[in-house]
């Protein structure tokens, strides 16, 4: 069984890892932005996704090299973060008095050892917010679902090809994607039946994103997202996540030639129309793939609504040629900073020469003071 000290360390890692690698997403974004490749939404998706996995499957990762740098390097070789700070700390790099260096270094294993035993009103709150985050969480999902279930369940079966089953709604004004254990549910509309062209559009979207396996990513996010609740970074992540995704999918879904861009434009304006006459069961349903959303414009303070940023790219964007070798160029940096982040974070192991330098410094420091107070202390007396 996983010590329960481990796994406070491996979720203590993971959310500096989404703070820091989405910060570096955030700036290769900012870069590609201003190449030939800010179009290619598929890769960016693909890389975000790849990096994401990295972050959750880290703690094993860690392991594997751990074991890897110690058969190799020997156990005494450390690459932490606090270990390089701790030789440049003794080389001069910084003045700071060195009990409170040695204090300040050893704030995180405090704070963990501290939940561990649940030995102060701090470590009880921390434990108290987590577990009712949690729970809120859970039990958000859960009615989430419950709604999803109810739609999909109130629907009438219209077409099936193999394990995707379309379904018509009378209650659901905007078209959705979902699954279930087994089988994937594509439900649209009943007053699309009507609008040939908006039914065209709607199933080759929803039906793009069951190939890109945009539902699966969404569950796992949402399942994911009340452990992460108090994270900034994850939120901003998954929202990422989910432009991404659109923008991909309606790329991919016109590169085909079957639809126009004339037919796909009007078909988000008229569903995102309909999604101004909220539906509030529909919009706590999760986890499920929407066509279009309103609700995102209201978030973005007088910028560009994403609808608009959707049309818009509609017409500028180009296909890559040569989207794998972009991809293996542009994931390896990002794997090899998710590795290198979570190397540095590491708790430190056992004792190095310059932690054992810098605890000889801290005595030295306290016997000085001890002797400044029985010399000159006694003789005030």
């Amino acid at each position: 069984m996983i010590p329960g000290d481990a796994l406070l360390d491996a979720f203590l890692n993971a959310n500096i890892l989404f703070i820091v690698l989405f910060a570096l997403w955030r700036m290769a974004r900012f870069a590609l932005e201003r190449t030939a490749l800010r179009h290619a939404y598929t890769t960016q998706l693909k890389l975000l996704n790849t990096v994401f996995l990295a972050i959750v499957f880290s703690p094993f990762l860690i392991l594997g090299l751990g074991a890897l740098q110690n058969a190799l390097l020997g156990p005494g070789f450390n690459v932490t973060l606090s270990d390089m700070v701790v030789a440049h700390y003794l080389n001069g790099g910084f003045e700071m008095k060195a009990s409170d260096f040695e204090r300040l270094l050893s704030l995180r294993d405090t704070f963990t050892a501290d939940v561990m035993r649940a030995g102060s009103w701090v470590a009880m709150a921390a434990i108290g917010a987590f577990v009712i985050g949690v729970a809120i969480g859970a039990v958000r999902l859960g009615v989430s679902v419950c709604c999803l279930s109810r739609i999909v369940g109130s629907s009438y079966a219209w077409r099936q090809f193999g394990r995707v089953k379309i379904r018509l709604s009378d209650r659901c004004l905007v078209p959705f994607s979902t699954r279930g254990l087994r089988n994937y549910y594509v439900v649209i509309p009943s007053s699309m039946l009507g609008n040939a062209a908006e039914m065209q559009v709607s199933l080759a979207h929803e039906f793009q994103h069951l190939r890109q396996g945009d539902i699966e990513w969404e569950i796992l996010l949402e399942v994911l997202k009340p452990f992460f609740f108090l994270n900034p970074a994850y939120h901003a992540w998954k929202r990422q996540v989910e432009d991404l995704r659109e923008l991909s999918c309606d790329q991919q879904v016109l590169s085909s030639g079957k639809i126009t861009i004339g037919d796909y434009c009007e078909t988000l304006l008229s569903v995102c129309q309909q999604t101004l006459r909220r539906d509030r069961t529909f919009v706590v349903a999760v986890p499920k793939v929407t066509l279009v959303t309103a609700d995102r414009s209201v978030l973005r303070g007088g910028k560009m609504s994403f609808l608009e940023q959707r049309i818009t790219t509609l017409f500028d964007a180009r296909l890559l040629r040569y989207p794998r070798l972009v991809y293996a160029a542009a994931v390896l940096p990002l794997l090899a900073a998710v590795l290198f982040t979570a190397m540095a974070i590491q708790s430190p192991g056992d004792w190095s020469h310059d932690r054992l330098m810098l605890s000889t410094v801290v005595n030295l420091e306290r016997l000085e003071a001890i002797n400044q107070l029985t010399t000159f202390g006694r003789l005030r007396q």
